[in-house]
């Protein structure tokens, strides 16, 4: 089994929860949690063996590991231990270990700890490893039948949440094509989500020609249609009362050109800013390190 020493010193200084150093085992990089003041419980001291980071991690990673946790004092004398835990590491469950891994009043027993000292010492061996590996902005993930970059996952996850039925009828089995839908898609959704008077007449008259196309590739997309008729009225009746904004250069050419044939136009230059025996347990979150403005909303769940 892998060890990993930490020692803490000048312990009941420390009361909000803090990080060991990480070491690597399996793959990846581990961590150890200490709540010196516990964490749901508040008369223990509570201990947690993390994966550091996992959202870096290849989507869908597991790590399966056995591990036990050791306390002892400044002389090595042992305190408390563990019991061996098999417990399976995942983006869902990336943290596994004891809310009363020791009662606080023990701790605070004169001579308890010598010299204020605390090391925790946890025994593991990783002995399985799914998708080991770094996850990066060129992976691929498929999504309901589409193949997207790992940067996509959550923009497209949310489309067919909203909208289940938008591919339903798409004509290609070809994942090079059904990429490209999809790109076009994400695209489309991106402009048609900015202020109606922001988006030039070429923009618009391309978000036409994408939204036909995506449609006779076999997509569901009447909600897109209502949002780009009402980005057109919208614009319509900015144009006629007697502005419209200018801020895209092929815009610009186009006013520059109609001046000359003695159009007067008005440009708007402003722009818009946009208990007992300790019982391991789970911690149920992803991105837990170092964003301490969530540690009060923690949820738990045991395995």
């Amino acid at each position: 089994m892998k060890t990993f020493s930490w020692e803490i010193d000048n312990f009941s200084e420390r009361n909000d929860v803090f990080f060991s150093d990480p070491f690597s085992s399996g793959g990846c990089e581990w961590c150890l949690c200490v709540f010196p003041e516990g964490n749901v419980v508040d008369d223990h001291l509570s201990l947690f063996l993390f994966v550091m980071d996992p959202e870096s991690l290849l989507p869908g990673w597991k790590r399966r590991a056995i591990f036990r946790f050791v306390l002892s004092n400044h002389s090595g004398k042992e305190l408390h231990k563990t019991t061996e835990e098999r417990k399976l590491f995942t983006a869902e469950a990336p943290g596994w270990g004891y809310h009363r891994m020791l009662p606080l009043s023990k701790l605070q027993e004169e001579g308890f700890l010598e010299d204020d000292k605390l090391t925790i010492q946890v025994y593991m061996k990783v002995v399985e490893v799914i998708l080991e590996g770094k996850s990066t902005k060129t992976d691929m993930v498929v999504i309901n039948g589409f193949h997207v970059l790992n940067t996509q996952a959550i923009s497209v996850s949310k489309i067919f949440a909203q909208h289940p039925d938008v591919a339903v009828d798409i004509r290609s089995d070809i994942k090079e094509v059904k990429t490209t839908y999809m790109n076009i898609l994400l695209g489309l959704i991106e402009t048609l989500s900015q202020a109606p008077e922001s988006l030039s007449e070429t923009e618009i008259s391309k978000a036409e020609l994408e939204l036909s196309e995506l449609t006779e590739g076999g997509f569901r997309l009447g909600w897109l249609m209502s949002k780009l008729d009402e980005i057109s009225l919208e614009r319509n009746k900015t144009v006629s009362n007697g502005f419209e904004v200018v801020q895209k250069p092929e815009d610009l050419e186009k006013y520059v050109e109609l001046s000359s044939s003695d159009v007067e136009v008005e440009q708007d230059k402003e722009k818009t800013d946009s208990a007992g025996v300790p019982k391991v347990s789970s911690f149920d979150f992803l991105d837990f390190l170092f964003k301490r403005c969530f540690l009060s909303c923690f949820s738990f769940s045991r395995q």
